[in-house]
């Protein structure tokens, strides 16, 4: 039996222009469980201060709030604290916030941007794992399909991935990593590699110069969790007659881009 199409329930058109469709009294409320988030406690009086309402407003909001468990109030100290339904509603994001779907969108917004592949890599036993990828339409494009891996140091996720790690994990990865030298451009001695990780951290981008293929360069970011550590790598791949050396600013500008987007897609922020 052929599966009935799901309403999606948006509107065929609107005369409202955009910012016109906001319901004003619910925005203040998630401003205010905003505020509530980021103190530990505040009273009435503070949170009036905050939002720049009266405090009658505010008080209907957290009354209405903390009906449904949103927030509640301290009865000793007067203070109001986010509540046990904003935590249950705010699981259901943990619940869905798996990084291959959130990445598609910029992967998808990377490839049209730079015309070549983009790419999604993790760290799995020394090696970058690629979990997806968004490929270029043309005839020539860079591969790695999910599940393939490449080793770290001759990898422009692998090198972004370590070069993001804390400093043991980097220190144990260049006393026991083996560094194959795969091309003339492969950065295999341990100094070196170190010297490479340091102006990664520093410029926020990695860059691999036909360090794993000739005839192919690599610009990647890492993606941040909301401890601000790094949980995977963004790319796009693509031969060097495409991704020549005077459009590798422009590369990498959107590689970052896209890679803060997902970062603060899942909960980083400076």
């Amino acid at each position: 039996m052929e599966k009935a199409k799901r309403k999606r329930g948006r509107p065929k058109s609107t005369s409202l222009k955009p910012g016109e469709t906001k319901i004003q009294s619910l925005d203040r409320a998630i401003d205010i469980l905003e505020y509530i988030a980021q103190g530990n406690g505040l009273t009435l009086s503070e949170i009036t201060e905050k939002s720049g309402q009266s405090p009658a407003t505010i008080y209907r909001i957290l009354a209405t709030c903390a009906a449904r468990h949103l927030v509640e109030m301290d009865p000793i100290s007067q203070e109001w604290h986010i509540g046990p339904e904003s935590f249950r509603i705010g699981s259901g994001f943990l619940q869905r916030s798996g990084i291959v779907e959130r990445a598609r969108p910029m992967m998808r917004a990377l490839m049209h941007e730079t015309g070549e592949t983009a790419n999604l890599g993790v760290e799995s036993n020394r090696q970058v794992l690629f979990l997806s990828q968004v490929e270029t339409p043309e005839n020539i494009r860079a591969f790695f399909p999910p599940g393939a891996q490449s080793p770290m140091h001759a990898s422009g996720i692998g090198k972004v991935l370590l070069a993001f790690s804390d400093r043991k994990a980097i220190e144990s990865y260049l006393k026991t990593g083996q560094f194959e030298a795969f091309t003339e451009n492969t950065i295999h001695r341990k100094d070196d590699l170190q010297a490479e990780l340091a102006r990664i951290r520093a410029q926020g981008y990695a860059f691999d110069n036909e360090e794993k293929n000739m005839g192919m360069r690599c610009v990647a970011a890492p993606i941040l969790n909301s401890y601000g550590e790094v949980i995977a790598g963004i790319s796009v791949s693509g031969p060097t007659a495409r991704m020549t050396l005077d459009r590798i600013d422009e590369i990498c500008q959107s590689v970052m881009k896209q890679a803060e987007a997902l970062s603060f897609g899942l909960g980083y922020h400076l």
